[in-house]
């Protein structure tokens, strides 16, 4: 039986020839194994066969073209090498429109032969992995369909958002911009006895302050010059839901008094009326600013910090998570593909490296942008074509970046197991346990 994660499986009547070529591919590094018979490989190959095929055309029995017809049917993206010592042209061209990934002709060039498998296992490898990340996509519980990464960071998040959501507490969110604010407190709504009212957001920074208090606090008909008739502020129309006040570091002053107000009292009073309201929402607010460093500076209310700050949950930069890339891309991807009705393009193992080495100033935002592009075929700056394109971050980085993602990658594979992640990754389990703790792995660990 195959037992390595990529093999390639050869199938040659010939026993010379299927050794010396289990020995050059060997050579490079790979797997092999080989049959004499198309019948005992059609054995040995499922759906997800975690490899690629080399197969004589000419073998007793089932030939090589009837087995690439199963194999096709059985798995159409998995990649045949076919191999004939006839030269037969039509023969070839028949091969490549039933689904050959290659063709080559006895007698071959080793570096022929090594050649074809290698582009196949890089195709092999890239299939597989859209195709468990696709099933990751669609397995998850419900938190993890909206909050996606199997970095540590965003364990961390999903554990504290599970533990407050369906709570009454205000909640305060930190992160750069684009990391996914927005969607955190969609989450601690829609996780919450409230998922059932209003989710209202207001962009502090997007009002300008003239507006700001009736947008907020709604006013009544004659309060000011063109109210014709009452308008229900933000925080009335969040009534039994959640209020999310994002860029709440851009609230003018005034209006952080009579927020502050509001949540020590939860009463509101509409603009042109002397009438309390009273209104039971939560408040969810969000800053891309360190607010006590505002406060030391004069530009935001303590008062209103220390009521704010009681339960906090920061927004790792997407360059914190490089794991949750590849996940978060191809999440992206299906997303824009459905979107334009257009098949997800493939990835190359080269392009996913640049992705892994971009710095992502813009975080999640701009990593959705760069699937937008790819997928219409607007070739990001972000995503090269080819391997000798200049490196976007020093080779130590890039290789720690690479180590982590491998890490983390073989440790969700095998469900948390430090032993079996070990043996996976052929390291001792006390240089992968360092390696885990270096990188912030360890909570990732099944105890």
């Amino acid at each position: 039986m195959l037992t390595r994660a990529i093999n390639v499986l050869i199938i040659e009547d010939d026993s010379d020839v299927r050794l010396s070529c289990e020995q050059a591919i060997e050579l490079e590094g790979f797997s092999a194994e080989g049959v004499d018979s198309a019948e005992k490989a059609r054995r040995l190959v499922s759906a997800d066969f975690p490899g690629v095929i080399v197969s004589d055309i000419r073998l007793p029995g089932m030939d090589g073209l009837t087995l690439l017809r199963e194999l096709m049917t059985l798995d159409p993206a998995l990649p045949v090498v076919l191999m004939t010592g006839h030269g037969d042209i039509t023969m070839a061209v028949q091969a490549m429109k039933d689904g050959a990934y290659d063709f080559i002709e006895k007698p071959f060039p080793r570096d022929r032969l090594v050649d074809a498998v290698r582009r196949a296992i890089d195709k092999r490898r890239l299939t597989l992995e859209v195709r468990e990340l696709r099933r990751q996509l669609q397995g998850r519980p419900p938190i993890e369909n909206w909050l996606i990464g199997y970095s540590s960071a965003m364990e961390q998040t999903r554990r504290l958002i599970g533990n407050i959501a369906d709570t009454a507490v205000d909640v305060l969110i930190y992160g750069e911009t684009g990391t996914g604010k927005d969607l955190v407190a969609q989450c601690l709504h829609r996780f919450s006895q409230r998922s059932g009212k209003h989710f209202v957001a207001l962009n502090c920074g997007g009002l300008p302050d003239t507006l700001f208090e009736s947008e907020i606090f709604g006013h009544e008909a004659g309060a000011f010059t063109g109210a014709s008739k009452r308008r229900i502020g933000k925080i009335e129309h969040a009534q039994s839901g959640t209020l999310f006040l994002d860029e709440i570091e851009s609230m003018p002053v005034a209006i952080q008094i009579k927020l502050l107000r509001f949540l020590q009292e939860r009463t509101i009073e509409r603009l042109g009326s002397n009438t309390p309201v009273s209104v039971d929402c939560r408040i969810v607010a969000a800053s891309k600013e360190n607010l006590e460093r505002l406060v030391e500076q004069g530009r935001f209310r303590q008062d209103l910090f220390y009521r704010l700050n009681v339960a906090t949950l920061e927004l790792p930069p997407l360059r914190e998570r490089r794991e949750d890339i590849p996940l978060l891309f191809e999440h992206f991807v299906s997303q824009a593909a459905t979107r334009h009705g257009r098949e997800p393009p493939p990835i190359s193992p080269v392009q996913t490296r640049e992705l892994l080495a971009h710095a992502w100033p813009g975080n999640i935002r701009e990593l959705r942008n760069v699937a937008e592009c790819f997928v219409l075929g607007l070739r990001p700056p972000v995503i090269v074509e080819h391997a000798d394109a200049k490196p976007l971050m020093p080779l130590t980085a890039a290789v720690e970046v690479f180590e982590r993602s491998l890490i983390a990658d073989e440790l969700r594979r095998q469900n948390g197991s430090l032993a079996r992640t070990s043996e996976a990754l052929s390291i001792p389990k006390t240089t992968l346990y360092d390696k885990m703790r270096r990188y912030g792995l360890i909570d990732n660990i099944r105890r």
